[in-house]
């Protein structure tokens, strides 16, 4: 009934100029003597004609509703109809009711893929993260306690963590960079400072040429940058193995090892996700991921970064940091 009245208040306009004309017809007829029978026979043959049109009218109203109620009901409802029964305003609703679901069912794979991956990233994360705790607890048992590897194993659980803040945050609709003028060996040494204990337990020597080079960075993301290279670096260089940080020209940064190198096949891939190659497969420590991130942090700093490496001779991570044409904080 709450329908039906719904649908009379919808179709009023056209009731009230369909009585309307009745009653001028009823008036002229009046007005000029004519025989009422004429009038009376055509106004129920009208009638005939607005109570077949009036209910096939109201059943087609009926239809529409009951789809929309479905759809509010449920969002895998097919909207696929025949858009004969439309009229032109219909047919565009449609359309846009289409394009809206399309756009939602698009939506859901997207926000399924990155929980997917999310999960499949914490997975990972968490067989990584256990490795140095387990290795704190055995360290813990022995007698003569080791401070190197404790802060060792420490400073690997620190890295898991700004790694997965860094790709949660690098996924997020909102990111935080800051450009700003920075000084290159600043964060050079920074990020020196933070493995300077794997230095002298891989007994590894630095040779870091200062550049005196300032460029217009977000400070935050470009260290973590350079610290996940300077790991990369230091955890496939062997003992008594040297790392060297130059600059090639101006803005051009280099950071060079003589480790283990990376073969021709794997080099390639060393910035998609996951790609770990057959270095990673000899560390099982390994996710695949810090490159990646790298990357996908310096093209959004608008950075770029290249990778020439031989097997067994030493690899040569080159970060042009050419400065980025954007306003200065």
């Amino acid at each position: 009934m709450k329908l039906f009245s719904h649908y009379l208040k919808d179709r009023r306009l056209f009731i009230v100029i369909y009585t309307f004309s009745l009653f001028t017809c009823y008036v002229v007829f009046k007005l000029y003597n004519l025989e009422l029978e004429a009038f009376t026979y055509a106004f129920m043959i009208l009638c005939v004609l607005l109570v077949v049109c009036f209910f096939w009218d109201y059943y087609k109203y009926y239809k529409k509703h009951q789809t929309l109620v479905t759809l509010q009901s449920n969002s895998n409802v097919s909207l696929s109809c025949d858009l004969q029964d439309f009229s032109l305003m219909g047919e565009d609703y449609h359309k846009i009711l289409v394009a809206m679901k399309d756009n939602h069912d698009e939506y859901v794979i997207s926000s399924e893929n990155k929980m997917h991956d999310l999960e499949d990233y914490f997975t990972m994360w968490v067989h990584q993260a256990k490795l140095p705790i387990a290795a704190m607890k055995l360290l813990l048992e022995d007698e003569e306690l080791s401070r190197s590897e404790i802060k060792l194993q420490l400073l690997r659980m620190d890295q898991y963590t700004d790694m997965v803040l860094a790709y949660l945050r690098l996924h997020s609709t909102h990111t935080d960079f800051l450009f700003k003028e920075l000084e290159l060996d600043d964060l050079i040494r920074q990020s020196i400072r933070r493995f300077s204990t794997e230095f002298i337990r891989k007994h590894i020597q630095l040779s870091f040429k200062e550049t005196g080079d300032v460029i217009l960075s977000d400070e935050k993301w470009l260290v973590f940058v350079l610290e996940q290279i300077l790991s990369n670096s230091l955890k496939y260089t062997n003992e008594n193995g040297l790392i060297s940080i130059y600059m090639k020209s101006k803005h051009v940064l280099v950071i060079e090892d003589t480790g283990i190198g990376i073969s021709a096949s794997d080099l390639s891939r060393v910035f998609e996700k996951g790609y770990t190659g057959m270095n990673g497969r000899s560390d099982k420590t390994a996710s695949g991921l810090g490159l990646y991130l790298c990357k996908n942090i310096l093209d959004m700093l608008n950075h770029k970064i290249t990778i020439e490496s031989n097997v067994g001779k030493g690899t040569r991570v080159i970060l042009d940091l050419t400065h980025f044409e954007g306003r200065i904080e």
